[in-house]
Protein backbone atom coordinates (compact mmCIF):
# COMPACT_ATOMS: atom_id res chain seq x y z
CA UNK A 1 0.00 0.00 0.00
CA UNK A 2 1.22 3.54 -1.04
CA UNK A 3 1.10 6.44 0.61
CA UNK A 4 -1.41 8.31 -1.35
CA UNK A 5 -3.94 4.76 -0.79
CA UNK A 6 -3.38 5.16 3.72
CA UNK A 7 -4.44 8.80 2.96
CA UNK A 8 -7.50 7.75 1.08
CA UNK A 9 -8.50 4.94 3.42
CA UNK A 10 -7.70 7.03 6.57
CA UNK A 11 -9.78 10.13 4.72
CA UNK A 12 -12.95 7.70 3.54
CA UNK A 13 -12.82 6.18 7.71
CA UNK A 14 -12.52 9.87 8.51
CA UNK A 15 -15.35 10.76 6.70
CA UNK A 16 -17.67 7.85 7.71
CA UNK A 17 -17.06 8.69 11.19
CA UNK A 18 -18.02 11.84 10.85
CA UNK A 19 -21.57 11.34 8.87
CA UNK A 20 -22.21 8.54 11.71
CA UNK A 21 -21.36 11.43 14.04
CA UNK A 22 -23.32 13.82 12.50
CA UNK A 23 -26.02 11.89 12.46
CA UNK A 24 -25.88 10.57 16.00
CA UNK A 25 -25.85 13.97 17.05
CA UNK A 26 -29.30 14.53 14.97
CA UNK A 27 -30.81 11.70 16.26
CA UNK A 28 -30.23 12.75 19.60
CA UNK A 29 -31.49 15.99 18.79
CA UNK A 30 -34.79 14.48 17.53
CA UNK A 31 -35.55 12.60 20.25
CA UNK A 32 -34.85 15.48 22.58
CA UNK A 33 -37.62 17.15 20.79
CA UNK A 34 -40.11 14.88 20.17
CA UNK A 35 -39.71 14.04 23.97
CA UNK A 36 -40.45 17.62 24.52
CA UNK A 37 -43.03 17.73 22.29
CA UNK A 38 -45.07 15.01 23.75
CA UNK A 39 -44.38 16.52 27.27
CA UNK A 40 -46.20 19.38 26.05
CA UNK A 41 -49.27 17.46 23.88
CA UNK A 42 -49.72 15.61 27.76
CA UNK A 43 -50.01 19.06 28.77
CA UNK A 44 -52.23 20.68 26.75
CA UNK A 45 -54.71 17.12 26.66
CA UNK A 46 -54.79 17.99 30.54
CA UNK A 47 -55.91 21.58 30.22
CA UNK A 48 -58.20 20.78 27.49
CA UNK A 49 -59.81 18.11 29.30
CA UNK A 50 -60.24 20.66 32.25
CA UNK A 51 -61.78 23.33 29.78
CA UNK A 52 -64.09 21.00 29.01
CA UNK A 53 -65.12 20.03 32.67
CA UNK A 54 -65.22 23.78 33.26
CA UNK A 55 -67.82 23.97 29.88
CA UNK A 56 -69.85 21.69 31.24
CA UNK A 57 -70.34 23.37 34.70
CA UNK A 58 -70.64 26.66 33.34
CA UNK A 59 -73.59 24.96 30.95
CA UNK A 60 -75.23 23.54 33.80
CA UNK A 61 -74.53 27.29 35.19
CA UNK A 62 -76.63 28.73 32.70
CA UNK A 63 -79.42 26.56 32.79
CA UNK A 64 -79.82 27.01 36.28
CA UNK A 65 -79.62 30.72 35.78
CA UNK A 66 -82.41 30.21 32.83
CA UNK A 67 -84.71 28.15 35.23
CA UNK A 68 -84.39 31.01 37.58
CA UNK A 69 -84.93 33.91 35.07
CA UNK A 70 -88.11 32.27 34.46
CA UNK A 71 -89.12 31.87 37.85
CA UNK A 72 -88.13 35.09 38.83
CA UNK A 73 -90.85 36.15 36.44
CA UNK A 74 -93.76 34.15 38.15
CA UNK A 75 -96.50 35.33 40.56
CA UNK A 76 -95.19 32.71 43.22
CA UNK A 77 -91.89 34.40 43.30
CA UNK A 78 -93.33 37.69 43.46
CA UNK A 79 -95.32 36.26 46.42
CA UNK A 80 -92.03 35.22 48.71
CA UNK A 81 -90.30 38.27 48.06
CA UNK A 82 -93.26 40.41 48.83
CA UNK A 83 -93.78 38.41 52.57
CA UNK A 84 -90.19 38.45 53.27
CA UNK A 85 -90.46 42.10 53.02
CA UNK A 86 -93.61 41.90 55.39
CA UNK A 87 -96.10 42.93 52.34
CA UNK A 88 -99.76 41.31 52.24
CA UNK A 89 -102.37 41.45 49.73
CA UNK A 90 -105.17 44.25 51.47
CA UNK A 91 -107.51 41.82 52.26
CA UNK A 92 -105.16 39.29 54.16
CA UNK A 93 -105.43 38.67 57.57
CA UNK A 94 -102.16 37.32 59.61
CA UNK A 95 -102.40 35.84 62.96
CA UNK A 96 -99.66 35.68 64.94
CA UNK A 97 -98.99 32.54 67.59
CA UNK A 98 -98.82 33.67 71.23
CA UNK A 99 -95.79 31.87 72.45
Amino acid sequence: MGKSQRKRAKSSKLGVIGIIAVVAFMAIVLFSQISDKEKELKELEAKQEQLEKKLEEEKTRGEQLEEKRVYVKTKKYVEEIAKQLGLVYPNEVIYKPNN
